[in-house]
């Protein structure tokens, strides 16, 4: 394990033992959370928690919690989650995240915003001092408005592009739409931009995570810092 993957694995160590029996929990995405995921299926199978029930925010996600054998549950059945544990892509001063760059991101903000707390797991690559300064903006589009959005994000400043594989196919999210990259640079005025994003038919989800983590776990070098609002 290098280095980088070892600090992913501690942060994600850290938000687990917040876990306790009997809790349904939100599971984000994400090679952070992957690590989360394996802690958490170590301690049901030795006993250490119980009666835990996970609701994936992807597909998959989902398969890796099956895998491990972690219970799921969907927010029919569980509209109120007690924990989500989440990775970010972007973290400024304040909390506010960048996400999306899995695909994952309408997903993530609707677990989120059903969670009691949420955990965001990160290691220190992901600070920065504003968002955007590091990472596009991940912006979930139908694909019958792609250009269309793709010529509104421009007038507002942004540098666009379609998200696609290495073999120039499509990225698809879970819910068939795909996903244009827009890159602001340093977001200056953040729920400006993200209530414009709002407000345009045909965008389904924007990657702005603004004043949603309870708390963002950092692991650094010699240390995991814990950073609360």
């Amino acid at each position: 394990m290098n280095n980088r993957e070892e600090l992913k694995r501690r942060a994600a160590d850290a938000a687990v033992v917040q876990v306790r029996s009997g809790m349904v929990l939100g599971l984000g995405s994400g090679t952070t959370v992957a690590y989360a995921l394996q802690r958490l299926a170590e301690l049901l199978r030795a006993g250490k928690i119980e009666n835990v029930c996970g609701v994936p925010s992807s597909i998959h996600t989902e398969i890796q919690a099956r895998q491990l054998g972690i219970p799921l549950t969907s927010l029919d059945r569980c509209p109120v989650l007690d924990l989500t544990i989440d990775g970010a892509d972007e973290v400024d001063p304040d909390l506010n995240l960048i996400k999306g760059g899995g695909g994952a991101l309408l997903r993530e903000k609707i677990l989120a915003q059903a969670s009691r707390r949420t955990v965001f797991i990160v290691d220190q690559s992901k600070l920065s001092p504003r968002l955007g300064s590091h990472w596009p903006l991940p912006v979930e589009v139908i694909h019958f408005a792609v250009k269309s959005i793709e010529n509104y994000l421009t007038s507002i400043g942004a540098s666009v592009e379609l998200r696609q594989t290495t073999e120039d196919n499509l990225v698809r999210t879970d819910q068939n739409n795909v996903i244009l990259d827009a890159n602001f640079g340093p977001i200056k005025k953040a729920r400006e931009l993200a209530t414009k994003l709002a407000d345009r038919a045909g965008i389904v989800a924007h990657g702005l995570f603004l004043n949603m983590a309870d708390e963002v776990i950092v692991a650094e070098e010699h240390a995991v810092r814990h950073l609360r609002r």
